[in-house]
């Protein structure tokens, strides 16, 4: 468009059609585009503000938070028991051969259970990081069904099928767990049993009538050890000094630990359980044909 002056120029883009009319067919005015474009901006952001807050609530919907809370139980009860089990069994080890069983025939087959034991202890941690991951997929894959968070409900009989698995396999880890956590007990209650004997000696060295050297731990009727192993028991002073010894002392609170950690596995498991058996029946229900009600 050619314009003979500038003035023209202005009295033509002040008229200049802008798309946005508010009668039709009649082009708003530069100036009140502009008023136009600023009143409803901020109207704009605040849809868009909505949108990405209702966008973030349907996420977190979706998030399985029970399977969330037993898999960080899982893997901080798994961590403890293993780590903490470890040393422990490395630290009992060496107070047997320093103390209680001086001939190392005597108390070979105990080191090699402990060995297996400790290699168990790495299959366990493995195997349950893998696991936990594992159950916390399901547990979004679930959740995400259920909620109908991507569309209509919709599942298949393999889905169903490894979800029934899933339920099985965390049916059996629990009650596999219920011995593991029963069986972390019994070095506690031994090194419990040597511990307070040593605070019984301390108590007795202010009676004169009692003599501290009657008081003895024999660690051969635990069966840990066989009859004939020298000296298999301690007395007196020497029991004390064992007590005193800082492998004694790491021992029986990393064996206390281990049990905790074992106990909180447990627990893990069992929300594991709850949290399986629930999203499988909801599956099962709604992917019946005749299913005409939710829960």
């Amino acid at each position: 468009m050619k314009f003979e002056n500038i003035s023209s120029i202005g009295e033509c883009c002040d008229q200049v059609p802008l798309g946005v009319s508010n009668v039709k067919g009649t082009a708003l005015p530069w100036s009140e585009f502009f008023h136009f474009l600023s009143s409803s901006y901020p109207k704009m952001l605040k849809r868009n503000s909505a949108g990405c807050f209702e966008c973030c609530i349907k996420c977190l919907g979706g998030v399985p938070y029970a399977s969330l809370v037993a898999t960080i139980l899982c893997f901080s009860g798994v961590a403890l028991f293993c780590g903490c089990g470890h040393v422990a069994l490395t630290g009992t080890v060496s107070i047997l051969e320093q103390h209680f069983s001086t001939t190392a025939s005597d108390h070979a087959l105990l080191s090699e259970v402990i060995q297996l034991m400790q290699y168990v202890i790495y299959g366990i941690a493995s195997f349950f990081f893998l696991y936990g991951i594992i159950l916390l997929a399901e547990g979004f894959y679930t959740t995400s069904a259920v909620k109908e968070l991507h569309g209509e409900f919709k599942t298949t009989a393999c889905g169903r099928c490894i979800s029934g698995m899933f339920v099985f396999l965390t049916y059996v880890l629990g009650v596999a767990w219920l011995g593991v956590f029963g069986f972390s007990a019994v070095p506690v209650f031994m090194f419990y049993n040597i511990w307070s004997t040593c605070e019984v000696i301390k108590s007795f060295q202010t009676n004169v009538t009692v003599p501290g050297d009657q008081i003895c731990v024999d660690i051969r009727q635990y069966g840990i050890i066989p009859w004939n192993a020298v000296p298999g028991k301690a007395c007196g002073p020497i029991l004390e000094n064992i007590c005193n010894t800082n492998e004694f002392y790491m021992s029986y609170h990393l064996f206390i630990v281990a049990c905790a950690g074992a106990g909180a596995t447990v627990i893990a498991l069992l929300i594991y359980m709850m949290a399986t058996t629930y999203n499988y029946a909801v599956l099962k229900f709604k992917s019946r044909e005749d299913c005409c009600t939710k829960f």
